[in-house]
């Protein structure tokens, strides 16, 4: 009967990451597009930013005395971004890529993954390794601004964005930011807390609780951004958002819980570092057409569950 208590709690607490994470998303978009940022940049910077928020948060709980979750939450993240993520969307719609997408953050999102790799062969990410990280974030941020400035909108109505309401948009916006953070904060204790104790009850390790549970259950916030913004045109946050995900996942997360804690890197890991990297290598195909199509939606997604699959066999 307990063990039921902490499966609905692991679910509520999911549940209450994926709404504090749109609501954060919602309300940063808004007030990002009446400031003028264009849609590559926000979705490359504002919804990343906010779609990783709950794999911040459970990290955040877990740092300390659960690295293993850690680890899996963001491995199986970047995996489930990949392979569930842009592979449904692409699924339901073949998703066009930018060029700057192509020739600028795949290959960016790809070095991270190697340096994540890199600096884990010692079998440790020491606080050290955690401010290198936050520092390429910081200069990450900086390049992502500064380039996407070459893409800034130009069609926006001005005289709309100086309206009476203008001030209501921005409370019920920032009230959105904070709801959403109250929300990431109660959902990661719950989410992190109940899924260690399933995972000693039933003998499962806590890295593949982090790997499938936790990081299939904190990419739904990607997963619902990106199918909304993609069915309604907008290509580039749909995308951009995947992208920018993946590589705060690694900077941003690592980097926080790291710096925190030390977090051990067992050898199992490199495993799931491998096919992490596979997956991202695999975006590298549309490089030639500049669209991941349905076929490759569908291997995508096949390729996801049976890692799934292969994940709870794995020693």
């Amino acid at each position: 009967m307990e063990l039921i208590v902490n499966g609905l709690l692991v679910i509520v607490g999911l549940a209450l990451l994926c709404f504090g994470g749109n609501w954060l998303v919602t309300g940063g978009v808004t007030i990002a597009k009446k400031i003028g940022i264009s849609q590559l940049v926000i979705g490359m910077t504002v919804v990343a930013y906010g779609t990783s928020t709950p794999e911040l948060a459970a990290s955040i709980a877990a740092a300390g005395e659960h690295g293993d979750i850690i680890l899996g939450n963001i491995v199986g993240s970047n995996i489930a971004n990949v392979g569930m993520v842009i592979g449904i969307a692409s699924i339901l719609i073949p998703l066009a890529v930018s060029k700057t997408t192509l020739r600028k953050e795949i290959p960016i999102m790809i070095g991270i993954s190697l340096l994540l790799i890199a600096l884990s062969i010692d079998g440790e990410l020491s606080q050290y390794d955690g401010m290198i990280f936050l520092g390429a974030m910081i200069v990450f941020s900086i390049f992502t601004y500064k380039d996407a400035q070459k893409h800034r909108d130009t069609n926006q109505n001005d005289t709309d964005e100086k309206n009476t309401n203008k001030k209501n948009v921005y409370l019920k916006s920032f009230g959105l930011i904070g709801l959403g953070i109250s929300l990431l904060y109660v959902g990661a204790i719950l989410t992190v807390d109940n899924a260690v104790i399933l995972a000693e009850s039933l003998g499962i390790s806590e890295r593949i609780i982090g790997l499938t549970v936790i990081a299939i259950g904190t990419s739904l916030p990607e997963l619902i951004t990106s199918v909304i913004a993609i069915k309604k045109g907008h290509t580039d946050i749909g995308v951009g958002n995947i992208i920018g995900s993946n590589i705060y996942n690694i900077l941003m997360i690592m980097g926080v819980a790291a710096t925190i804690a030390s977090v051990a890197v067992s050898t199992q890991v490199m495993l799931d570092y491998a096919i992490m990297l596979g997956f991202s290598l695999t975006l590298l195909i549309a490089i030639k057409s500049g669209v991941i199509n349905r076929t490759m939606g569908i291997l995508l997604t096949m390729g996801y569950v049976a890692y799934l699959a292969f994940a709870f066999f794995m020693p």
